[in-house]
């Protein structure tokens, strides 16, 4: 067999999800394997106001090489607009992904999210709250009746906790940090009311799927503890979630150093808890 005859393992494709007043640019990372295959919406961060659809291409690339989708979203920040504005933009991703997936080799069933630090944060509150009106404001073009019920979510090194966050930033005197924080959010009561631990807290979550939580042990971007509250939180309130720490790594470990073996263990854990959740009947989502 020549070079020229070797069938790639995915393709990636430009697409809009649309709605009406605008879209929100994408890339879609097709895997060549058989049809339905597990898709996940993912959510990137940078502090709420900088990098975009790209900064996880190593991991979409891998993931579509063992057969698993990724819709990665091009959502608007600060100064461009600032809260709630990416969240509804996240919220209608997850929408269209559910509502075109048999025609992108998915299934509703088989969708799940990924975000990563502040897209971790972005990505939760709308997990937990799929179908609040302040999230699914923008009306899609397609199927309207579809909500953003995911089936699942890995979180990678995640701003779980924005308060305890930001509160660790002040301490710290880090003003990077706080300037991303007041970029994003208009006040701090927004801060507090769009918070995944307080949503958890104080029993606002109508859904609660299945989580994979990967965090680094040296991580000095968000407070010591964090990952453990939450996932105590959640567990209390009925969730299920699978919390793995890496001995020694900083924040952004598996994209940061893509070749080392902390990312290659992320990589199987995070590849095998997508198939195992594909592998589930569908859940129903809470009322």
């Amino acid at each position: 067999m020549t070079g020229s005859d070797v069938q790639p393992k995915f393709r990636v494709e430009a697409v809009e999800c649309a709605y009406q007043g605008g879209v929100v640019p994408a890339l879609f990372y097709r895997p060549s394997a058989p049809a339905p295959y597990p898709a996940i919406v993912d959510v990137h961060g940078g502090a709420w106001t900088s990098s975009d659809c790209r900064q996880s291409a190593d991991i979409h690339r891998s993931l579509a090489e063992s057969g698993i989708a990724t819709l990665a979203l091009d959502f608007s920040m600060p100064p461009q607009a600032a809260f709630p504005q990416s969240l509804a933009e996240i919220n209608l991703g997850m929408r269209w992904l559910k509502a075109h997936a048999r025609e992108l080799g998915t299934e509703p069933r088989l969708i799940g999210g990924f975000g990563t630090s502040s897209g971790g944060h972005q990505l939760m509150v709308n997990v937990l709250r799929p179908r609040d009106p302040r999230y699914a404001s923008l009306r899609p073009t397609e199927a309207p009746q579809v909500d953003a019920s995911l089936a699942y979510a890995v979180l990678g090194w995640p701003v779980i906790d924005p308060v305890a966050r930001f509160q660790m930033a002040k301490e710290r005197g880090n003003t990077r940090l706080m300037d991303a924080h007041h970029a994003y959010f208009p006040n701090h009561e927004l801060m507090v009311e769009a918070n995944p631990q307080a949503i958890v807290d104080r029993g606002d979550a109508t859904d609660l799927p299945p989580l994979l939580l990967l965090q680094g042990t040296d991580d000095d971007n968000v407070p010591s503890g964090m990952a453990d509250t939450f996932a105590k939180t959640y567990r209390g309130a009925g969730g299920e979630i699978d919390v793995h720490y890496f001995a020694g790594e900083p924040h952004t470990f598996v994209t940061r150093n893509f070749a080392s073996p902390a990312a290659r263990r992320a990589m199987v854990l995070m590849k095998d808890f997508i198939v195992k959740m594909s592998e589930r009947p569908a859940r129903s989502s809470a009322a």
